[in-house]
C-alpha cells in the first residue's frame, strides 16, 4: 500500500503540464537522434546531456528517461531498414528486421518492435515498481563497509563485460579513476593531478568527460572507419500494421521477452546482449515456423526487442536503487544525475521520494507517448535515414561543442572536450571500452569517501571488509567476476585444444 501511494504520488509529479511536455520533448529527441544510422542509445544520450543541464532536476530527469526509452525505439527502426544495429543488443533485430524489410514486410516488423517495446517497458516498470522499494530496504542497512564493496562489484563488473578483454577494460577504468580524482581533495584541501592548472581546481565536468568519449570521440571513429559504404534503406511497402497472424505469432515472444530481459538486465553481469540472444534461441526452438528463423521471421523481431526494452529497465531498476551501473548508457544516466550533485542509492528514495517516484512514473506514461508518437511518423524517421553522413557527423560534432560550451562559457571546457574526444577516438580504434571510464570518474570519489570512513570507523583494519557479510559476499562475487572467466577460457582450452596442436596419445 506505502509503494501504491508512492506510485500514485509520483504520477502527481510527472502529470503536471511541465513535466508531460519534457516526456514528450524526451522521448522525440531520443528517437530522432537515436534512428540516425551508427547513433546508439550511449551516444544519443551524452550527445543530450547538456540540454537538461538548465531545467530542475526533476523535469530534467523525466526528460532524460524519455530521451532513454525513445533512443532505445529509434535503433530498433535503424536495425531493420538499414541494417546498422546502433549497439550490440540490437544485433538480434537487424537480423530477422532486416530480411523482413527486404522480403516487403518492413511495415510489421516496425509494428512488432514498437508494441513490443510497448509492452516490454509497461511490464519491466511495473516489476520496478514492485522490487524497488525491496531493494531499497535492504540497502539502507548497508554501511560503508557495504558501499565500498558494490562499488568494486562495480567496476569490476564494467571493466570486464563491457570490452573485448579484462586488460581493456581495467585499463579504461584506471583511466577514470585518475581523471575522478582531479581536483581539490575534499577532506585534506590539497590540489592532485591539477599540474599546476588553475581550471582542474575543480576537476572535470562529468558532462564534458560524458559528451567527449561517447560524443566527439565515437563520431570521429564512424566518420574515419565506417564511411565507406553505401547505406541501403529499404521502403515500407503496404500497410504498416500487423495481420492477426502477427499479433498471434507476436504477444507471446513479447512477454516472454519481458519477463527475461528484465531480471538479467539487473544482474550486475547482465546487460542486454544475453536476454536478446537468449530470447532469440527460445523463440527459435519454440516457434511452429522454425524454418523462417534466418529468412525474416516476425518472432525473432518481437521477442530481442521486448528483451532489450526490459533489460533497460532492469538496468534503472540497479542504478535508481543501488547506484549501480551495469552499462553503458546506465553510466551516461549516472552522469546525468552528478549533473546535479544527486547520488542514486536507498538514501535517494529517503531524500528526494517525489523525484525518484516522479521518474518512475514518467516511464509509464513515456511507453504510451512512444507508442503514439512513433508509429504514425515512422516515414519521417525514414527521411532522416537518409541524411548525407557527412552531415550528420558534423551536426553531431557541433551540437556536443554547443552544449559542452553553454555548460560553463568556458573554453578550457571545450579544449578539454576535445583532447577527451580524441583520447575517446583512440580508445574506440583499438577496441578499449569508454564506460569503464566514466563509472570510474563519477563513482571513484564515492568509493574513496566510503573507504575513507570505513577505514576510519575500524580504526585502519581492512579486514573489515572479509567480516561483514554482506560486503564479504559481494567481494567473493567480484572476484568470480574477474577469476572466473580467464579460468574457464584455459580450461576450455585445454579440454578443447585446436586440432593442429592436440597431443599425441603415448
Amino acid at each position: 500500500m506505502e509503494t501504491m501511494n508512492a506510485l500514485l504520488s509520483g504520477f502527481a509529479v510527472a502529470m503536471t503540464l511541465q513535466n508531460l511536455l519534457l516526456g514528450f520533448i524526451g522521448v522525440t529527441l531520443g528517437t530522432l537522434v537515436g534512428v540516425l544510422p551508427g547513433v546508439g542509445p550511449a551516444l544519443t544520450v551524452a550527445l543530450l546531456l547538456p540540454a537538461t543541464a538548465s531545467l530542475d532536476p526533476t523535469g530534467a530527469l523525466i526528460m532524460f528517461a524519455g530521451i532513454y526509452y525513445g533512443a532505445m525505439y529509434g535503433g530498433s527502426t535503424t536495425s531493420i531498414l538499414l541494417n546498422t544495429p546502433g549497439e550490440s543488443a540490437t544485433i538480434v533485430t537487424a537480423l530477422e528486421g532486416n530480411l523482413m524489410a527486404k522480403n516487403g514486410r518492413a511495415g510489421p516488423a516496425l509494428s512488432t518492435a514498437a508494441i513490443g517495446s510497448f509492452v516490454a517497458g509497461t511490464i519491466s516498470v511495473i516489476m520496478l515498481t514492485a522490487v524497488a522499494p525491496l531493494v531499497v530496504n535492504l540497502a539502507l542497512k548497508f554501511g560503508p563497509v557495504e558501499y565500498f564493496s558494490i562499488m568494486v562489484l562495480a567496476f569490476i563488473t564494467v571493466s570486464t563485460l563491457l570490452g573485448s578483454s579484462m586488460a581493456r577494460g581495467l585499463a579504461s577504468l584506471f583511466f577514470g579513476l585518475w581523471i575522478g580524482l582531479i581536483g581539490i581533495d575534499g577532506q585534506t584541501g590539497q590540489p592532485r593531478f591539477t599540474m599546476g592548472i588553475p581550471e582542474l581546481l575543480d576537476g572535470i565536468d562529468v558532462v564534458v568527460a560524458a559528451v567527449g568519449l561517447f560524443a566527439v570521440g565515437e563520431t570521429l571513429y564512424l566518420a574515419t572507419y565506417l564511411n565507406k559504404t553505401a547505406d541501403v534503406i529499404e521502403q515500407v511497402k503496404g500497410s504498416i500494421w500487423m495481420s492477426k497472424s502477427d499479433w498471434a505469432r507476436s504477444w507471446k515472444p513479447w512477454v516472454r521477452g519481458s519477463v527475461l530481459g528484465f531480471p538479467i538486465g539487473a544482474m550486475p553481469a547482465g546487460g542486454a546482449e544475453i536476454p536478446t540472444f537468449l530470447s532469440y534461441a527460445i523463440e527459435k526452438k519454440l516457434s511452429k515456423q522454425p524454418e523462417e528463423f534466418g529468412h525474416g521471421a516476425i518472432e525473432g523481431v518481437a521477442g530481442p526487442e521486448a528483451a532489450n526494452n526490459a533489460s533497460s529497465t532492469g538496468t534503472l531498476a540497479m542504478l535508481l536503487t543501488i547506484g549501480l551501473p551495469t552499462s553503458a548508457t546506465a553510466a551516461i544516466v549516472l552522469a546525468a544525475f552528478q549533473q546535479y550533485g544527486l547520488q542514486p542509492g536507498p538514501l535517494l528514495f529517503e531524500s528526494q521520494p517525489q523525484l525518484v517516484w516522479g521518474l518512475i512514473a514518467s516511464m509509464y506514461i513515456g511507453n504510451v507517448l512512444l507508442l503514439v508518437l512513433n508509429l504514425p511518423l515512422v516515414g519521417l524517421w525514414i527521411k532522416l535515414l537518409s541524411i548525407p553522413r557527412p552531415l550528420l557527423y558534423g551536426g553531431i560534432l557541433i551540437f556536443a561543442t554547443l552544449g559542452a560550451y553553454g555548460l560553463r562559457n568556458s573554453w578550457f571546457d571545450l579544449l578539454l572536450l576535445y583532447i577527451i574526444g580524441l583520447i575517446g577516438f583512440i580508445m574506440r580504434r583499438y577496441d578499449i571500452p569508454v564506460a569503464p571510464t566514466i563509472v570510474g570518474m563519477i563513482l571513484g570519489p564515492v568509493a574513496e569517501q566510503q573507504l575513507r570512513r570505513a577505514l576510519s570507523i575500524s580504526q585502519g583494519d581492512p579486514s573489515v571488509f572479509f567480516t561483514h557479510p554482506i560486503s564479504a559476499t559481494v567481494l567473493a562475487i567480484t572476484l568470480l567476476l574477474l577469476v572466473g572467466p580467464p579460468l574457464w577460457k584455459r580450461i576450455h582450452a585445454r579440454r578443447h585444444p585446436p586440432a593442429g596442436k592436440a597431443t599425441a596419445a603415448p
